[in-house]
């Protein structure tokens, strides 16, 4: 996960944009995604589908 922090941050503050504002929203997506595929792995499991 460093590996992409960095180029994030850097570009970030070419285009004059605080990293500590914007990586919120890079936190909500990564917390979205995991969460979706979460639930859909848990009621894979539940339903018993394949």
């Amino acid at each position: 996960m460093e590996m992409m922090a960095s180029p994030i941050t850097m570009v970030l503050e070419r285009v004059r944009a605080d990293p500590a504002v914007a990586s919120g929203t890079f936190v909500t997506t990564v917390t979205d995604v995991v969460g979706f595929f979460s639930f859909l792995g848990i009621a894979t499991l539940w339903f018993g589908l394949k």
